[in-house]
């Protein structure tokens, strides 16, 4: 068959089918994923997402609050884009993407060790006494109903 015949052709099938990129974008699974073009797209997202946090001053990259808005769409595009080249969303590459940019910005935002405290002493004997007192008075409760049914029958 003539090369020039077969592109014709392909090219008559992309310009009849109509909707060819919606049915795509709806139907990732037509696509197959491309670790290549995925990679260079979470890449621009990152370069955006960078940016945007440089705006954003060092000791409140802590504080979800004051950066909700530009993750938001950090996590869209990085979606958005998987889904559009056919990949799945979240991926092993898209993760380990993301883990990067996690352990670029907000690497300093955990504590060393979180510190467990008591309650207490009187919200403590409560909490044990509680369950207790309910557990026996449902035990007296079941012994008296079974006595009782007893000498009805």
């Amino acid at each position: 068959m003539d090369p020039n015949l077969l592109t014709l052709f392909k090219l008559s099938l992309i310009f009849d089918a109509d909707g060819v990129d919606q049915s795509f974008t709806q139907q990732p699974w037509l696509l197959q994923c491309n670790q290549t073009v995925l990679l260079l797209e979470m890449e621009r997202c990152g370069e955006q997402f960078s940016s945007d946090m440089n705006h954003i001053h060092p000791e409140d990259r802590c504080n979800l609050t004051h950066f909700i808005r530009e993750y938001h769409v950090f996590s869209s595009c990085t979606e958005k884009n998987a889904e559009r080249i056919g990949c799945f969303w979240p991926n092993p590459a898209v993760e380990r993407f993301i883990i990067s940019i996690h352990k670029h910005f907000f690497s300093n935002c955990s504590l060393d060790h979180a510190v467990f405290i008591d309650p207490p002493d009187d919200t403590l004997i409560l909490l044990i006494f509680i369950p207790v007192f309910l557990t026996l008075a449902m035990v007296v409760l079941v012994v008296w109903c079974s006595k009782r049914s007893d000498i009805l029958a």
